[in-house]
């Protein structure tokens, strides 16, 4: 399980791109297609040393001119518990959140629901004991509560790596892993799968034992392109994307279109004098976003900001924008599933109405 305390400001320099309002500010664009529906379904919150991400935050972000109806809470390691059992403090989180979605929920920030779903942590490698800790993620998110997610990203070359979290190779054939597993698919939570994409393998592997486990892959599967994926880009798309289409065989899989913005894709969208236009990413993105949909259809796929950990490469309004030219040939319906109905489909968010 992951450690509780918070990474220090040294471990969130090095792995993830920090914000930089003012940079970003210089990047303004018309809103596209700004009465589209949109469900939001990966954000994080988190009040950490240097970089505060709270409710104030987001909805800067989600007002900025795009049609936000929902979001969708994602865990971030917030607010875990300070003392009590290690395996019960992740509870904090999912408390604390549960909050932030009543205060969206009593209409006085507008017409957004934030964190109408939550998803949360809990350790799987319990096996059958995780039931009392999936249990009390349910008491705290109360009808929001929808899942949680068990990081398993790791890679052999340890500049890939995230330092704030350490999980084992191999996790996802664990033995207590796949039980912890079965007691979550047989609670009706879901999974949020996020690891890189030499290990997509491993979770086909995990969705075909668990079919009636559902699954989403986050942030298109982790395509690496740093450390020794570097420079390698070409040589490794046609791997990923044999991967992306053999797993989006298991029906119980879907896919999250983002997340390009983080370290490990190469983009360096930061290092760039002026921040990116959306046409900028929708080229840059457009093989991998085009792959997804075409492997697991509009019904399994969803666009996700991952903000706001993608904030350090562009905006939230300049994201979004690029998702609606890269989705720019679908249907009415193609367009609803991208942008809101699979991700309310998922984690049963039919109450939003979108």
């Amino acid at each position: 399980m992951p450690a509780t305390t918070p990474p220090s400001a040294a471990t969130l320099a090095a792995h993830y791109i920090p914000v930089r309002q003012d940079w970003l500010d210089r990047r303004k664009e018309p809103i596209l297609e700004p009465d589209l529906p949109i469900v939001d379904p990966h954000h994080h919150l988190w009040d950490r040393p240097e970089w505060r991400y709270l409710l104030h935050d987001l909805l800067a972000d989600t007002g900025s001119g795009h049609n936000i109806l929902a979001t969708v809470f994602v865990q971030a390691r917030a607010m875990y518990r300070a003392s009590g059992p290690e395996q019960m403090r992740p509870i904090g989180e999912t408390e604390f959140v549960n909050g932030v979605a009543a205060m969206s929920a009593s209409g006085a920030y507008g017409k957004i629901r934030a964190c109408a779903g939550i998803v949360g942590h809990a350790d799987l490698t319990l096996g059958g004991a995780v039931e009392p800790v999936l249990a009390a993620h349910m008491r705290a998110g109360g009808e929001r509560f929808r899942g949680i997610r068990h990081i398993t990203a790791w890679d052999a070359d340890a500049t890939v790596r995230n330092p704030a979290y350490a999980p084992p190779p191999g996790l996802l054939a664990d033995k207590n892993f796949r039980a912890g597993l079965a007691v979550l698919g047989r609670l009706g939570l879901s999974f949020d799968a996020w690891l890189y994409h030499p290990q997509i393998g491993e979770l086909t592997e995990l969705a075909r034992a668990f079919p009636d486990v559902r699954i989403v892959l986050n942030h298109v599967g982790g395509p690496l392109a740093i450390g020794v994926y570097a420079g390698r880009r070409q040589e490794i798309f046609p791997a990923w994307a044999a991967s992306i289409k053999t797993l989006a065989a298991c029906e119980n899989v879907f896919v999250k279109l983002g997340g390009l913005g983080m370290r490990i894709g190469g983009f360096d969208f930061h290092e760039q004098g002026e921040p990116p236009s959306s046409e900028t990413l929708a080229a840059a993105w457009r093989p991998y976003i085009e792959t997804c949909i075409e492997a697991f259809g509009t019904a399994r796929a969803m666009f996700e900001s991952n903000f706001p950990v993608d904030k350090g490469s562009y905006s939230y309004p300049v994201f979004w924008n690029a998702c609606k030219l890269m989705s720019k040939g679908a249907s009415s319906a193609e367009k609803s599933d991208l942008f809101a109905r699979t991700a309310a489909r998922f984690y049963r968010l039919e109450a939003i109405g979108c």
